[in-house]
């Protein structure tokens, strides 16, 4: 098991958990209860993190008849999480020779090369990103 992370990036696949009812949400919770109970806590996203999520919330709106004003009272909460965003501008040069490497998306690759860059874990929910990369924790492993 892995001891908290203070400092992460943090994926789609985990910051959507504080929404949607999936497994591990109450993990969820509880990582982000715990990280802005620590002031020198930081939790990166690159921007792609928005509209990653909103596209998720979307899905369960259309899916599973979720009510869309649910999801865009989520996405307000999601612009006012204490995140330090990066433009993927800084990571795109990067991220396509990795994803070809790791046989990941351009997606799961930006994520990554931010994780690379700041030299932090990447928690996720996402098992074979999770499995794909050293510095990537799976959020089952997470111990809170």
């Amino acid at each position: 098991m892995s001891e908290v992370v203070l400092r992460c990036v943090l994926d789609a696949s985990v910051g959507i958990k504080l929404f949607v009812e999936e497994e591990f949400s109450d993990k969820v919770q509880q990582l982000f209860a715990k990280l802005a109970d620590d002031p020198q806590a930081e939790i990166h996203v690159p921007d792609l993190f928005y509209v990653e999520c909103a596209n998720i919330l979307l899905k369960y709106t259309r899916r599973f008849d979720r009510p869309l004003e649910d999801s865009l009272a989520d996405l307000k909460d999601l612009n006012e999480l204490a995140l330090t965003v990066t433009s993927t501008t800084e990571l795109i040069e990067d991220a396509p020779k990795l994803a070809d490497e790791k046989k990941l998306t351009a997606y799961d690759a930006c994520y990554v090369v931010l994780a690379q860059k700041l030299d932090l874990p990447l928690v996720t929910a996402d098992v074979p990103l999770a499995s794909a990369v050293d510095w990537a924790i799976w959020i089952g492993d997470l111990e809170i």
